[in-house]
Parts: C-alpha cells; sequence; structure tokens
C-alpha cells in the first residue's frame, strides 16, 4: 500500500512562535500554509490578530486568511471541510501543508472529525435570546446544569454562546449535548497529521511576550484606529464572534467611554493571557502531541528539525 501523505500541524497559545516556525519551514521546504485562527478569517482586522505581515504573506501561499466580512460567522465543520479540501489541494501540488494556528476546536475537529449535531433553529435561539436577556446568563447556565450538568460544568456562567447552543441542542433532541458528542466516531484523516506543540517551560515568559505584543498593537493607535474604522460602518456590534475577539472587544469598550486607556490596556493583556491558558488546556488533551519549549532560543531550529526528519522517515530519504 502507498504510504499517506503528511501534513504537519504547528499548535501552541498566542505569541508562542508559530507564524515565525511556519516560515522557516517555507524556507525549506515546498509548502504552504493553512491557518487555523478564527480570527485571521476576518477582512479589515489585521492589527489585533496579529496577521502575518504582506512581506510574509507573499513569501508562501496562504489559506483561510481574510476570506470573510467582520459581519459574518465562520463554523468549526466550515473550517473541517475547507481545511481538507485544501490539504489535498496543496498534496496534489506536491507541497507540504502547514496547518499553523491556535484555535483548538478547528485541530479537534479536523482530527476528531463532526460531531452530529442539530443545526439551528432561530425560532428557538430567538427565544433564547429572550429569555437570557430577561433573566441573565448565570440563570442560563444553571437552568443548563439541570438538562445537562457535563456540559455545564466545563463552561463558565458567562459563555453565553456556547451556552445557548447546549441549552438549544438539549431542548431540539430531548437529552444532554454531551451524551450526543460521546456517542460520535471520529473520522480518518486522508493524510498523517504531524502534532507539534509549542509550549513554554515558564508561562511568565509568555505573559512577557504577551503584554510587548499588545503594547506594539497599541502603538501609535494602531489598534485603536483600526476598531475606529470598523466602528465606523455602522452594521457591527460587540455581540459579533469578529468583535468578540481578544484586543477587539476591550477597544470598543473603550471607544464607547465605558473604561480608561489603562484599563482597555490591562483588560486586553488579561484576556489574551486567559485566551493562551485555555490554548494550553486543549493542548494538554491532545497526549499524542509532540511538545517543544518556545522559551528556547533554538524553537523555531527544532519545530523545523522535526518537520525534516519526518518527511525523511516517511520517503526514506
Amino acid at each position: 500500500m502507498k504510504a499517506a501523505p503528511l501534513a504537519v500541524a504547528i499548535m501552541g497559545p498566542t505569541a508562542s512562535g508559530k507564524t515565525a516556525a511556519a516560515l522557516e519551514i517555507a524556507r525549506h521546504l515546498p509548502c504552504e500554509i493553512i491557518s487555523v485562527d478564527s480570527a485571521l478569517i476576518y477582512r479589515g482586522m489585521d492589527i489585533g490578530t496579529a496577521k502575518p505581515s504582506l512581506e510574509e504573506l507573499a513569501s508562501v501561499p496562504h489559506h483561510l486568511i481574510d476570506i470573510l466580512d467582520p459581519l459574518d460567522a465562520y463554523s468549526a465543520m466550515q473550517f473541517r471541510t475547507d481545511a481538507l479540501r485544501l490539504s489535498l489541494e496543496i498534496i496534489a501540488r506536491g507541497k507540504l501543508p502547514l496547518l499553523v494556528g491556535g484555535t483548538m476546536l478547528y485541530f479537534k475537529v479536523l482530527r476528531d472529525g463532526l460531531d452530529e449535531l442539530p443545526q439551528a433553529d432561530p425560532g428557538l435561539r430567538a427565544q433564547l435570546d429572550e429569555e437570557a436577556a430577561r433573566i441573565g446568563m448565570p440563570a442560563m447556565h444553571a437552568r443548563l446544569a439541570e438538562l445537562d450538568p457535563v456540559t455545564a460544568a466545563r463552561l463558565k456562567p458567562n459563555d453565553s454562546q456556547r451556552i445557548q447552543r447546549a441549552l438549544e441542542i438539549s431542548l431540539l433532541t430531548g437529552g444532554p449535548m454531551s451524551a450526543l458528542l460521546s456517542q460520535k466516531t471520529a473520522e480518518e484523516l486522508p493524510f498523517d497529521l504531524l502534532p507539534l506543540a509549542l509550549e513554554p517551560s515558564d508561562r511568565a515568559v509568555l505573559h512577557e511576550r504577551i503584554a510587548l505584543r499588545f503594547d506594539l498593537m497599541l502603538k501609535d493607535d494602531a489598534l485603536l484606529n483600526e476598531v475606529r474604522k470598523l466602528r465606523a460602518r455602522g452594521d457591527l456590534h460587540p455581540g459579533l464572534p469578529s468583535i468578540r475577539c481578544v484586543g477587539y472587544r476591550q477597544a470598543w469598550e473603550y471607544l464607547d467611554g465605558e473604561i480608561e486607556y489603562a484599563t482597555m490596556r490591562e483588560k486586553g493583556i488579561i484576556a489574551t493571557r486567559q485566551l493562551a491558558k485555555r490554548q494550553l488546556t486543549w493542548l494538554r488533551s491532545m497526549p499524542d502531541r509532540i511538545v517543544i519549549d518556545c522559551n528556547a532560543p533554538d524553537a523555531t531550529q527544532q519545530v523545523l528539525s522535526k518537520v525534516l526528519a519526518t518527511q525523511a522517515a516517511k520517503t526514506g530519504g
């Protein structure tokens, strides 16, 4: 039998050096990059998402960046469909697919397949929205705890989007979402995926990087000016997935006059640290990942060496 082709996943929390590692691989191997990032999909959101520069984008083909207007939504199901199609097209071109990013839900759905969950019901969703506005999200979370204690236990009481989706599924199916998830079967990928995870040996170093990067975004009002442009459109609001992205939410609050500048900076850095913590929690649930210390001076070279060694082993080179 012919050996399955190779694809590489470069995962890690925000500010761990994923882009640098991918670009280093691209300097040594013919490859194309598939972004695994739920924020980079949006057009006009470049500063706060730490989108690769125009030079970086031009140096190697990139996919799933700037594909959506901030008014629109993009699901994990859509990502899996797009990522599988793109990976096979890249392989057919004789190149190596590099799946690079920090949206761990996308990686999980790519590897484990899709859940057989019901489609959204607009009527029920409107009813749940109205109820949430009336009684508040903590009460909705308590209601979910009665219907699906397993799902409620892993969701924060203010995670409105996921709480309402879990309630919607429970009410549509008559059973808990957690039971449906446990019944699903994994779908085999059409390629061998090398899972490389850039993780910090010292989280304090990552926190310093996060603060530095956020300050760079704020420099010369770059992030604020970007958010001002988004606000000027008139059709965007803080309830959208795009505007809920870390950094944008805090900048929007500041421009609304709800918080001071120093508070915006502090909240933005804290929210980014919390995002990194969630990303690391997801990574720990992937026991087969190959961990590389992102704090190491040669982290990028370690990633490259792993990829070169794996490819050589597959091709016999």
